[in-house]
């Protein structure tokens, strides 16, 4: 008998697994359809994923930024050339008691106040806030020539207050940047927070303004010829660089080492996967059922690859897993029969291979 169930095993045909899910309340909802590991699907994934990767690029990418607009809470250097008396002071300190640390004082010069305005001499309230450098001294020459003779004024943005932009995640020096001259792009934001850490996933790049959020790959712009210097930011925006440990694959079932693999910069091919877990397994492993299961949105997924096949290779280099995928090797049919027939019966493998060797 023992006998008998050894060669039934060896002869038998590899079953394929049915991968099945609960929803919610627990019942169990149909098997997802296992897709096989084609060229032809290959194609469709690659393109899909360069559809997400692409939307919502173009608005992001500004060729050419205007110049700074000056803003509420700027403060500006005012020169008005032979009348000193028009120099400006710290006219945003608040009234009463002075602060003796200075921690809340600014820099002397006039400041922009809530409603875009400062309060100039001779010629009271102007209205500031959207125009440049050049247009605001252009209406303050216009406003003084009232009252003084072919007035030579000279103005600029002392301290930029108005604008800012949050860098979080993967930077050595996250937190606040201001918006300055220099137009704020999103490699300029990223090296004023001292650069990326090596931890950094620089294909995984979130830029949240108001309530639109862009995913920005720096590897696959700089792969298309995309300047990222493009990448304009507004003032608001949020940065995240994420961590590669975001973004893991998990290999398991019949591999030499099934563990956690990390991407190389949001890539990991599934041939990459199974090399780096020390490939499938020669005593237990079905080459026939290498799985990937994938979450999407609203469903499962579930990719087969045969690797018996001479084409195998090539298709499991081009098949990019995605972060959170699972990778999982099959076992053949004698594995599976060994260990269902060693927890009923232990030691019941030895005595079939002794009974069929026994002459």
């Amino acid at each position: 008998m023992a006998a008998a169930l050894l060669a039934l095993a060896l002869g038998g045909c590899a079953p394929v697994i049915q991968f099945r899910s609960q929803d919610k309340a627990g019942t169990n909802e149909p098997a997802p359809p296992t897709e096989m590991i084609t060229e032809q699907l290959i194609t469709v994934e690659r393109q899909q994923h360069q559809d997400v990767a692409n939307q919502g690029l173009d608005e992001l990418l500004v060729p050419n930024p205007a110049p700074y607009a000056i803003g509420s809470g700027d403060v500006l250097s005012i020169v008005v050339w032979d009348h000193p008396e028009l120099a400006g002071t710290a006219v945003n300190a608040s009234p009463g008691a002075p602060d003796p640390s200075g921690a809340n004082a600014a820099p002397p010069g006039f400041v922009v106040d809530h409603l875009g305005r400062i309060q100039f001499p001779l010629i009271g309230l102007v209205p500031v806030e959207g125009l440049t450098e050049e247009e605001a001294r252009a209406v303050l020459t216009k406003k003084l020539s009232r009252y003084l003779a072919g007035p030579n004024v000279t103005l600029r943005v002392q301290s930029y207050r108005s604008k800012r932009v949050y860098i979080d995640g993967e930077v050595k020096a996250p937190g606040l940047q201001a918006i300055n001259d220099i137009p704020m792009t999103l490699v300029e934001a990223l090296n004023r927070a001292g650069g990326l850490l090596p931890t950094a996933d620089q294909s995984r790049i979130v830029l949240e303004r108001s309530q639109q959020r862009y995913r920005v790959n720096l590897r696959d712009l700089v792969q298309k010829g995309i300047n990222p210097g493009l990448v304009m930011l507004k003032p608001g925006d949020v940065v995240r660089v994420q961590s590669r440990d975001e973004s893991k694959i998990f290999v398991s079932g019949e591999v030499i080492t099934p563990k956690a693999l990390t991407m190389h910069d949001g890539r990991l091919t599934l041939n990459e996967a199974l090399g780096e877990s020390g490939g499938i397994s020669p005593l237990s492993g079905d080459a026939r059922q290498v799985y990937v299961v994938r979450k999407t949105s609203g469903r499962t997924r579930v990719f087969r690859l045969d690797a018996r096949e001479a084409s195998s290779l090539a298709l499991a280099e081009a098949f990019e897993l995605q972060p959170k995928d699972i990778v999982y090797v099959a076992a053949t049919p004698l594995a599976n029969w060994n260990r269902n027939l060693s927890l009923l019966i232990p030691g019941a493998l030895t005595s079939a291979v002794s009974a069929t060797t026994r002459p």
